[in-house]
């Protein structure tokens, strides 16, 4: 990126910083965006003196742009919470102070460089197993209404099990695909801005320092205490890093796990999910197969309502029976609803 285009980024950056703190009712986040809104301003001065340095002329306003125009009209209209993740792509600082709270019991500010991202270290396992879950519970459904539909059209086990088989196959592939799309598209996000925040701190470590320190006086901590704790954070290049990913851009490193990883747990998860209305089927259990197969499904949805209770705080036998009446009450629709076309046009 040229000295011009990094001049103009900052512009742009303080007016929307202007922005967010024109619409935020929190008056310590609209102090906070103002003093990032000038920090902007000062960083842009530097560009300036290096393009003036260079013989270049110095624009009276940078070129507005139609992404920078589009995210202004949405922080006027939704507010800079709703809009995070583009914000982030605009690099756009101090975004922590919407997604952690401010200091509190139980979640005190860190007291040493140490702890930067300490209490976030464990969350990746934490979110696998709920993604996991979560990948079982929706091929388990899908899997279970669709044959449901089959049978309610036709009664040809042959038919039943093709179709499961082939629900398994492509809704695991498709789980798959977007999974390893959407980590992708996020690490890719994260490489960016982690790459422009590597430039800045090297380029302007003081600037970045101030910025931190900022920041964190929004979320409670004393002005001074602020910048001792941000100047002492910058001793360790890698520290400070991830501290910026966190506290200015509102990323977490630690979630960002492997697309492949994500898209191969995935299609596991669904996979393992979908085979379970399948088993009567594939094992020949008599002439039932179909009672087995509601039998299994529903004690299955049961068993999953049950383990996500250790995400919602809720009851396993609340979250158990709602969860088993839920795919009860989807099943029994695609079974109606099979059974009309089967009726109607078979």
């Amino acid at each position: 990126m040229g000295d011009r285009e990094s001049w103009a980024e900052e512009k742009r950056s303080a007016g929307l910083y202007r922005i967010m703190a024109e619409v935020e009712d929190d008056p310590a986040k609209a102090t906070l965006f103002n003093s990032l809104a000038h920090a902007a301003e000062t960083q842009a001065g530097l560009w300036e003196e290096k393009m003036r340095s260079a013989g270049e002329t110095v624009p009276h306003r940078p070129r507005s742009t139609w992404r920078t125009r589009v995210i202004a009209w949405l922080i006027r209209r939704i507010g800079p919470r709703a809009i995070r993740p583009a914000l982030a792509a605009m690099k756009i600082r101090g975004l922590s102070v919407y997604t952690h709270p401010a200091p509190g019991p139980g979640h005190a500010m860190p007291a040493s460089v140490e702890e930067i991202g300490y209490r976030h270290s464990n969350l990746g396992r934490g979110g696998n197993l709920r993604a996991a879950v979560f990948g079982v519970n929706d091929g388990l459904v899908s899997n279970t209404c669709l044959l449901l539909g089959v049978v309610g059209a036709v009664q040809d086990t042959g038919v039943v099990l093709l179709t499961g088989a082939a629900g398994l196959l492509a809704g695991a592939a498709s789980m798959a695909a977007g999974e390893y799309i959407s980590v992708r598209s996020q690490r890719e996000l994260y490489e960016y801005q982690i790459g422009l925040e590597r430039d800045e701190l090297d380029e302007y470590p003081e600037e970045e320092a101030e910025e931190l320190a900022l920041i964190y006086n929004a979320r409670g901590l004393d002005l001074a205490q602020a910048r001792e704790f941000a100047a002492d954070l910058l001793k360790d290049h890698e520290k400070a890093l991830d501290a910026l990913a966190r506290e200015e851009l509102g990323l977490d490193p630690g979630t960002l796990g492997s697309p492949l990883g994500a898209a191969v747990a995935s299609f596991v998860s669904f996979a393992a999910g979908a085979l379970i209305p399948l088993i009567p089927f594939l094992l020949g259990t008599g002439g039932r197969p179909v009672a087995v197969m509601i039998a299994l499904s529903l004690t299955a949805l049961f068993g999953v309502g049950a383990l996500l209770s250790l995400f919602t705080g809720k009851g396993a036998l609340w979250s158990g029976a709602r969860m088993m009446l839920i795919g009860a009450g989807a099943g029994l629709a695609t079974y109606l609803i099979g059974h009309w076309i089967g009726a109607t046009l078979i």
